[in-house]
């Protein structure tokens, strides 16, 4: 049995080569390729998380924005948490999340988030959130509660996937104060196609910044991102946009397909331009760790959160002491 993938919000891929650019299609991208079908796992642990996920009414950024790795995250008893509700203000192309009026802040989610990560065994817990512009400091507070709260229950490594906090370093701050293992905040494209892809409030430089502001704040804490892959960018931009995340300190790096969120409604998401075969992300994988990344997931299926934990082990081998250079 099969199912067909669908993307993911706030997780990283993107890629084309030169070809794309110069307008040559290397693939139709009204079907998917072979390698973008895969089994659907057996099991009944999926149940189970699911299961728990729904009495402590939580949310995760698997099923709202319909992760292709969701079946296999929830066979193994693991799931990327979503917090601050399960409606975004932002209206990015590529994103499965809905949009609208956002909800209240529950003073309860932390314990909520900490307990279930108890039950559910978890040693590495992601945690993410939808974009709330509607709030002051963006979440930051309500993150650093989170990461709090799980820590203190379980003992376990904290990553967090935030949104980019626009020109809030007291955000940025707040978050730093919880101690997170790993902090990541996704590029997701390159800038030439930054506003189509991420919404007009985005800015590329601002993402650098957040990066280096972290790495100025606590350079102990492991720094991420991750680009989706097929939506327009020439090989050379994407190396570009590497060797910007490197000189930001970046230590992780995830790099994935791009896949419309639904064929049903797709004027309402950017559309596919590439496919990216496997061979050409293992290159490109390849190729970024001898830029300097720690780790590097790369592959039509792999997300912000893919194998987050085996990722949060990296010894970091590359220091760039200049990397707090804001003319980087």
């Amino acid at each position: 049995m099969y199912r067909e993938p669908t993307s993911e919000c706030s997780s990283g891929c993107t890629t084309t080569s030169a070809e794309v650019a110069s307008g040559e299609a290397a693939n139709d991208t009204r079907r998917l390729p072979r390698w973008l079908k895969r089994e659907v796992p057996k099991g009944n642990f999926n149940h189970l998380t699911q299961g728990l996920l729904d009495e402590l009414k939580l949310e995760t950024v698997c099923d709202n924005a319909k992760c292709p790795n969701r079946m296999e995250c929830y066979s193994q008893r693991t799931a990327t948490f979503m917090i601050l509700g399960n409606v975004c203000t932002r209206p990015c192309g590529f994103c499965a999340v809905a949009r609208g009026r956002t909800q209240q802040v529950e003073s309860d989610e932390p314990a909520r988030l900490a307990e279930a990560s108890l039950r559910l065994g978890l040693k590495h817990v992601v945690i993410t959130s939808v974009t709330r512009d509607d709030l002051p400091d963006g979440g930051a507070e309500h993150f650093y509660q989170c990461v709090l709260a799980v820590r203190e229950k379980t003992g376990a490594a904290v990553e967090v996937l935030t949104p980019d906090f626009l020109h809030n370093d007291a955000a940025i701050s707040r978050v730093v104060e919880s101690r997170p293992e790993v902090f990541n905040h996704n590029t997701e494209t390159v800038p030439r196609l930054y506003r189509k892809v991420r919404g007009p409030k985005s800015d590329y430089r601002w993402t650098l910044h957040l990066l280096r502001k972290i790495k100025e704040l606590d350079p102990s804490i492991k720094t991420k991102s991750g680009l989706m892959l097929g939506l327009g960018e020439t090989t050379d931009e994407l190396f570009e946009v590497l060797a910007d995340l490197r000189r930001a300190g970046c230590d992780l790096l995830t790099l994935g397909q791009y896949l419309m969120p639904s064929a049903v409604s797709a004027d309402n998401y950017l559309p596919v331009v590439r496919y990216v075969p496997p061979e050409e992300f293992e290159f490109l994988g390849r190729a970024a760790r001898q830029m300097g990344f720690a780790d590097v997931a790369s592959g039509p299926f792999v997300r912000s959160s893919y194998h987050a934990r085996d990722m949060a082990a990296a010894t970091i081998e590359v220091p760039l002491p200049s990397i707090i250079s804001e003319s980087a």
